[in-house]
């Protein structure tokens, strides 16, 4: 069998107010977004797909109300991108608990939670607006510590008040 090239991916390091954001991308598409909490390491995007990538998150730090319009590939399974879908519709300030999410999709709620943490682009996709009904519920697959301080920052910064 043989094997297949696979596209030569790109990488940039770029800061955000909690940390930084690595994101990969090939020629055409971005690949994957990863939330760190590290400050150190940046490196400066060096493709034009990587440069507008930076360009959106940084206004996106600035206003988080501009939207995002980023090539990415369809990724995920079809009850991961029907979730993904909903949590694209939860506008900026606003949240939903992952019951509700599961209700509208005629699902469950861990079954929601499990589809936020398959989600390869968050910010993008914005699954830290999927709250638990009492409390914030987890972020990046973490139920405490600095992740969850990244999902308060995100709330707070598009200006939901129960962050």
């Amino acid at each position: 069998m043989a094997n297949t090239p696979r596209p030569h991916r790109h990488q940039a390091i770029i800061a955000a107010p909690f940390g930084s954001l690595l994101l990969e991308a090939d020629a055409e598409f971005l690949l994957d977004i990863h939330i760190r909490t590290e400050t150190e390491g940046l490196t400066a995007p060096a493709t034009p797909l990587l440069q507008e990538a930076a360009r959106q998150f940084d206004a996106y730090f600035n206003n988080p109300h501009g939207l995002f319009s980023l090539n990415t590939p369809t990724l995920g399974t079809a009850y991961q991108r029907r979730v993904w879908r909903a949590l694209c519709e939860i506008p900026p300030g606003s949240a939903q608990s992952y019951g509700q999410i599961a209700a509208q999709l005629r699902s469950g709620p861990r079954a929601v939670a499990a589809a936020c943490r398959a989600n390869h682009f968050p910010l993008l996709i914005p699954c830290h607006r999927a709250v638990a009904s009492h409390g914030l519920g987890g972020y990046c697959g973490a139920v405490d510590g600095p992740f969850i301080d990244i999902k308060r920052w995100l709330l707070r910064h598009e200006g939901y008040g129960r962050a």
